[in-house]
């Protein structure tokens, strides 16, 4: 079967009403923007976007959907917007997302990533119209035994730095939340772990591929901190693809409920040295990079998953490999830095990616 359809996207999501919480960052912008492609009417919720510039704004995503601007530690706000838009499914990506910035600020990181999740789940289990929960969360979830396989749905939940142990958190409660108050059978949860993503609209700080694209528009040679890490890359919407399927596929049928991790393939587990020079020949104008690993907080060496559960579910297949990955984030990166139209480079890559031109 491999990556859903535009064709099964817009069957189902055309006219449902989604809310989607986090929608002002990077992933929850490209969700947002397929969403609203395939004809849902969507609502997002989430605080201002987290960087400048940012995705939500350079493809002009507020005057395309009902965006509300709130923190899900707001409760009373979070309950306010699910009753006046009586949503039918929610993907909660809200999050304080960065490793380094949970070491600087560990107590906001729990309170946004659990305390969030909790408030969440409670206007998911307070509004009866809500059919289909997914929680995003992080390859990072996982006890990390810096081992050379894939981590299983199965194996345990132990994050080592406060943004990674906060999503395990995150995974806990709505675990509980499931057991507790959705055992009827009237919402479908799931969570969904994803591995790195990489694409265009990406402007955070601490993360190697917006370093490198920054460092190419000034022409500077990219620092990198970390080059013997290997992480699995993939591009943004091949999780967002996944989301969209489960979301979609135990909206009908609850047997599809259940916990997934959605990365690449294993070839497309590479150093950030690897991913960088492949970055550098694919950007050209002589772009290079330097080595300063400065030590920094943990993070871990190695870390991939075993994607098996998801594909013999879903007969998912990853579309893009590392390579091409690259190349659509440049093909975006360079059309921004010309000053292009962005939400219509935008729709051409989720419509290329979904098989739609």
């Amino acid at each position: 079967m491999g990556t859903i359809s535009f064709e099964e996207l817009r069957e189902f999501y055309q006219g449902k009403s989604v809310l989607v919480t986090g929608h002002t960052g990077f992933k929850g912008s490209w969700l947002c923007r397929i969403l609203t492609l395939a004809g849902a009417k969507v609502t997002g919720y989430a605080l201002e976007p987290p960087t400048s510039p940012s995705l939500f704004q350079a493809a002009g995503l507020e005057e395309t959907m009902d965006s509300v601007t709130g923190d899900v530690r707001d409760l009373e706000n979070l309950k306010q917007t699910f009753n006046r838009v009586q949503p039918q499914i929610v993907f909660h990506l809200a999050a304080q997302p960065i490793v380094r910035d949970s070491y600087r600020n560990p107590a906001y990181t729990y309170e946004t990533n659990v305390m969030g999740t909790v408030n969440v789940l409670e206007c998911v289990r307070l509004t009866d119209s809500v059919k289909s929960f997914l929680n995003v969360t992080t390859d990072k979830v996982y006890e990390n035994r810096e081992w050379e396989y894939g981590y299983r749905e199965c194996d345990p939940l132990d994050g080592y730095d406060p943004y990674s142990n906060s999503k395990s958190c995150s995974e806990l409660v709505t675990h509980s939340y499931q057991k507790s108050f959705f055992q009827d059978g009237r919402c479908a949860i799931s969570t969904s772990r994803a591995g790195n993503v990489i694409g265009g609209g990406d402007f955070a700080n601490d993360r190697i591929i917006p370093d490198c694209v920054r460092a190419a528009g000034k022409q500077e040679d990219i620092i990198v901190r970390n080059p013997h890490s290997t992480r699995p890359y993939q591009h943004v919407l091949e999780p967002l693809a996944v989301y969209l399927t489960i979301a979609m596929r135990q909206f009908g049928d609850h047997q599809f409920c259940g916990y997934y991790n959605v990365g690449p393939d294993d070839c497309d587990c590479v150093t950030t040295g690897e991913l960088t020079d492949l970055f550098c020949r694919i950007w050209g104008e002589g772009l290079k990079w330097v080595n300063r690993y400065d030590g920094g907080p943990h993070e871990a060496n190695f870390l991939k998953l075993d994607c098996s559960k998801i594909k013999r579910v879903f007969g998912w297949t990853p579309r893009y490999h590392v390579q091409e990955a690259i190349e659509k984030t440049v093909e975006w990166s360079k059309a921004y830095l010309a000053g292009e139209d962005m939400r219509a480079v935008t729709d051409r890559q989720i419509k290329e990616f979904f098989g739609a031109l």
